[in-house]
């Protein structure tokens, strides 16, 4: 008789013949089966086989269940059989599941990855990482459908944010303004409307990492100058009444032209101290998941009011002025609006502001630029678009009034161009059909989240929900589901990796040859029309998306490897060419780069953005810097920014290229700060992963300053 098994995991236990019974009788019991006494005796016929197969040696799990398949079969009880199968299955995916969890979860502890380039190395930041593992299991193994599911395991799409995809929605632009007039509760009591613009600041940090805590992507602020200015002005008001007070209880003669003066500029002094505090705190609150600090964006620059202006012009110089000893500030994303008659020509009031704008961000990477006479944008100039974070844009909506305020984007997918290119090998009428069902499944996926999302409750977002910043979220009661409101929001389908999928079509990229480029702008803008045809189907905002690959530039590339081997100007480099931009490695000049790229912005609804590469910061050159940005506007640009390394010796302050690992100023070692921009997002060169690395390392320059 047998008395011992081995284990799974090799351990020798004593051997049960009665769980074989078990199992027997469970799998009988699925298909109809109430009789143990035929279970018992089959038994007797598996440990019978056992015997014969194993003479005295121990066996495993693995053989037993083997075993009782052939005698289940064997003896005619192929019901029982099938559902004993499926049951072993199940569990062996689950085995499976429980194992992979378990060795990712190693690897994190080892060491936390560098998919987002703003999650440190902490221990919350590990937690976080181990519980967004445990999610993306959860939801490709149990929630998602199954071929949505192997359609990302496999890397013919992504589904962006996957840890996140029952909990929350993407991103939002906060209407500022209404709560700093009404005042609000994050959850531990009502916080009052503020009295002096130092308060407002602070208040506008807070409701940034409020929210934070509700969604898992950026938030912004859609006219920050405009939201901030009233507070502007009832400090200019508050200190005159003060001023005047005082001068009268001295006994001092009043001299309105000098109270003015004095008011005016001690109004300015607290209006740069508000702005500082902002940018201190958006550097420092370390409240988002995983020890990060929000994902702010602050929009600005068309405000031409006084109070507006000034918060424009202080923001700006706390910006350049940088952190505590001189640091470049990671955070908020400065969207500076460019927009013609307010700020783009001398006459326009705020020209000094957008001068200004162009000297800081010749020192600070930021502000970035946004173009508000586009095609595209010029419809909404009363209402002014919004961009955020890496490049998210919201506007047109299908359910309501085109706002930004209120808004954001509920999720997005992304296609894997690269891999559609190289499966059709040159032969377009393949690709196409291959680009219609990679379409399909997108909306397919970007549909069957909403319908995940729609069904949350408005007692799930305290904040979001429960201070009504989405739009008409205002009559939702807590066990309201929330669809009323983030139908307003977008559903958008990114792609990566356009220049390698023209490679693999044509032989070059759109930066080599026109024909590429007319194949690459008829992709983009069928993709487009796509979403157009899907927003009018299903009355929700399908928007094209420009994707900011981080993680997924290197995840897709390795996919298409190990799948296609190395295929030169394709799956040669450790990532896929971010959306439809020229490759990094490419040889252009800094128009050709723009004229190429400006084309497909108009397209990319859901969010876009184009570079220029400059060897370093253009201090010396404003006047061609300012060239740059004119063009990008020429070019019908959306948004648009310019690279150039920003290195900071952490302990003098020293700012410029330093192309040792020793400070030149104060001699010391190993203390650099190398801020780079990556998809959109400023951060420093140690948190990029591999592929990213790799990348910026080989980012040409587009243009050469004599300075």
């Amino acid at each position: 008789m047998f008395t011992e098994i081995r284990k799974r995991d090799d351990r020798i236990v004593p051997f049960n013949e009665a769980k074989i019974t078990d199992a027997i009788f469970k799998a009988a019991k699925a298909v109809g089966g109430e009789d143990r006494q035929t279970a018992m005796e089959l038994t007797l016929d598996v440990v019978k086989l056992l015997k014969q197969n194993f003479q005295g040696n121990v066996f495993s799990v693995e053989d037993v269940q083997d075993a009782v398949e052939k005698i289940l079969i064997e003896k005619g009880h192929a019901k029982t059989a099938k559902a004993y199968i499926l049951y072993r299955e199940k569990r062996s995916r689950v085995r499976e599941t429980r194992s992979e969890l378990m060795d990712a979860v190693a690897e994190i502890l080892r060491e936390t990855s560098r998919d987002n380039a703003n999650v440190g190395n902490s221990p919350s930041a590990k937690v976080l990482q181990i519980s967004e593992v445990a999610s993306k299991n959860y939801y490709l193994k149990r929630a998602i459908p199954e071929d949505e599911a192997k359609a990302h395991i496999e890397g013919d799409i992504y589904i962006h944010d996957l840890a996140w995809y029952g909990k929350t929605m993407t991103c939002l632009q906060i209407p500022l303004d209404r709560l700093l007039r009404e005042g609000f509760n994050n959850g531990h009591g009502y916080i009052r409307p503020p009295k002096g613009v130092k308060t407002a600041a602070a208040l506008a940090a807070i409701i940034l990492q409020s929210n934070q805590n509700d969604m898992h992507g950026g938030q912004s602020y859609a006219y920050f100058d405009r939201d901030m200015a009233p507070f502007v002005e009832m400090e200019y008001r508050r200190k005159a009444k003060e001023l005047k007070e005082t001068l009268e209880r001295m006994g001092v003669p009043v001299d309105d032209e000098k109270i003015v003066a004095i008011v005016k500029e001690k109004t300015e002094e607290e209006v740069f101290q508000a702005m500082e505090g902002l940018i201190y705190n958006l550097n420092t609150m370390h409240s988002r998941a995983g020890a990060q600090v929000p994902f702010s964006s602050i929009n600005l620059g068309t405000d031409t009011t006084w109070g507006g202006r000034m918060v424009t012009r202080a923001f700006l110089l706390a910006f350049e002025k940088g952190l505590g000893k001189g640091e470049c500030p990671i955070f908020p994303n400065v969207i500076f609006k460019v927009k013609e008659d307010v700020n783009f020509e001398p006459d326009d009031p705020n020209y000094d502001l957008f001068q200004l704008s162009l000297r800081v961000a010749c020192k600070r990477l930021q502000p970035n630029f946004s173009f508000m006479d586009s095609s595209f944008n010029v419809s909404y100039r009363d209402e002014e678009v919004a961009y955020m974070g890496c490049r998210t844009r919201v506007i047109a909506d299908i359910n309501g009034e085109a706002v930004s305020n209120g808004r954001g984007n509920l999720s997005f997918t992304s296609i894997n161009l690269p891999r559609l290119g190289i499966r059709a090998n040159g032969d377009l009428t393949l690709f196409w059909q291959y680009l219609d069902e990679a379409i399909n499944l997108s909306i397919k996926q970007l549909l069957s989240r909403y319908d995940v999302q729609k069904k949350f409750k408005m007692r799930d977002f305290p904040f979001l929900m429960g201070q009504k910043l989405y739009v008409d979220s205002e009559d939702l009661k807590s066990g309201d589901t929330i669809e009323k409101a983030i139908c307003h929001g977008t559903l958008s389908m990114g792609f990566i990796g356009l220049a390698e999928c023209l490679v693999a079509l044509t032989g070059k990229h759109h930066g080599q040859s026109q024909e590429a480029q007319s194949l690459g702008l008829s992709i983009v803008s069928y993709m487009r029309r796509r979403c157009d045809e899907a927003t009018k189907k299903y009355k929700l905002n399908y928007t094209l998306l420009a994707t900011p690959a981080e993680g997924l530039s290197g995840r897709f590339t390795q996919y298409d490897v190990k799948r296609f081997g190395v295929i030169p100007g394709i799956t040669d480099k450790e990532w896929y060419t971010n959306s439809f931009h020229i490759p990094v490695e490419y040889d252009i000049t800094a128009m050709e780069k723009i004229a190429l790229e400006g084309p497909y912005h108009k397209y990319c609804n859901a969010g876009h953005i184009s570079y220029i590469e400059l060897p370093s910061a253009p201090n010396h050159n404003l006047e061609a810097f300012e060239t740059i940005i004119r063009s990008m506007q020429e070019a019908d640009m959306g948004y648009a920014a310019v690279n150039f390394p920003v290195d900071v010796c952490r302990e003098c302050g020293f700012n410029g290229v330093i192309e040792t690992d020793t400070c030149p100023k104060c001699n010391t070692a190993g203390n650099i700060s190398r801020v780079r921009r990556i998809t959109g997002y400023l951060s420093t060169l140690d948190r990029f992963n591999e592929s990213k690395l790799a990348e910026e390392r080989n980012r040409r320059i587009h243009m050469r300053f004599q300075q």
